[in-house]
C-alpha cells in the first residue's frame, strides 16, 4: 500500500497547515555525513511513486526526488559531518542534522512528523512515528530527499578520495569498503569512533609500534 496522508490529515484536523515530514540518511555508514531532510508537501499532494527511499531503486529515487522538488511547499536540508558524529555520537548528530533541516524551511513548519526520532525543545509540536517513512507520505518524501542528497555528496567525495570507492558503497561497511579501509587507513571523512574504523586505526598503531621496536634490535 505504501505511505498515506493519515498523519497529515490528523494534524490538519487539529488546525495545522504546514506539516513537515523529517527523515535522515546515513546513520549506519563508516564515512561521510548524516543528512536530514524536512519536506512540506501541499495538501492532498502525493508525488507519483513516492515511497520509503529504501524500497526504491536509485533511478526511481532520482525521478521522485525531481518531482518532490517541483511540488513541495518547502524543503530543508541539514547535515552533521564525521567530526561532529565522533564528538557527539550518531544519535545526537542525527538530531542536530534534523534541527538544521527544520531551520532551513521557508515558510517554516507549524507541525513536524519525524521518523522514529524524538526532537525536544522545538517551538512547534512534533510527532515521532515508528517506521514513519513507510507510513507517512511527508516522511517518505523526506527520506527520498535525504537519501538522494547524501548519495550525491558521497559521489563528490569519491572524486576527492577515489581509493575508497565511495561512489559504489556510499560509505557503508561493505566488504569492498573494509578492504580499502584496511589498505589505506581512514581519511578525513571516516567516523573514527565507529568500531570497524577504530579496529583499522588500532591495527595500524600496533604495526607502527612493532616496526619501531624492531629498529631497536
Amino acid at each position: 500500500m505504501g505511505p498515506t496522508q493519515e498523519f497529515e490529515r490528523a494534524a490538519r484536523h487539529c488546525g495545522y497547515r504546514r506539516i513537515a515530514g523529517i527523515d535522515e540518511a546515513g546513520r549506519g555508514p563508516l564515512a561521510g555525513p548524516v543528512v536530514a531532510a524536512a519536506v512540506i508537501l501541499p495538501s492532498r499532494c502525493r508525488p507519483l511513486g513516492i515511497n520509503d527511499s529504501k524500497q526504491l531503486s536509485a533511478k526511481d529515487r532520482e525521478d521522485v526526488y525531481a518531482t518532490i522538488l517541483q511540488q513541495a511547499v518547502a524543503i530543508g536540508i541539514g547535515s552533521a559531518g564525521a567530526a561532529e558524529i565522533d564528538q557527539l555520537n550518531i544519535l545526537t548528530a542525527t538530531r542536530l542534522a534534523m534541527r538544521r533541516a527544520v531551520d532551513q524551511l521557508v515558510p517554516p513548519a507549524d507541525y513536524l512528523l519525524i521518523d522514529a526520532v524524538v526532537l525536544s525543545g522545538l517551538a512547534v509540536p512534533t510527532r515521532p512515528i515508528i517506521k514513519g517513512d513507510s507510513l507517512s507520505v511527508s516522511i517518505a518524501a523526506a527520506s527520498i530527499v535525504a537519501k538522494v542528497t547524501r548519495d550525491r555528496l558521497m559521489a563528490s567525495y569519491h572524486e576527492t578520495f577515489p581509493e575508497y570507492g565511495f561512489l559504489s558503497h556510499k560509505g557503508y561497511g561493505t566488504a569492498e569498503h573494509l578492504a580499502r579501509l584496511a589498505r589505506h587507513g581512514p581519511c578525513s571523512i571516516h567516523r573514527r569512533t565507529f568500531s570497524p574504523v577504530q579496529e583499522v586505526m588500532n591495527a595500524s598503531k600496533v604495526r607502527s609500534a612493532s616496526q619501531e621496536s624492531s629498529k631497536l634490535f
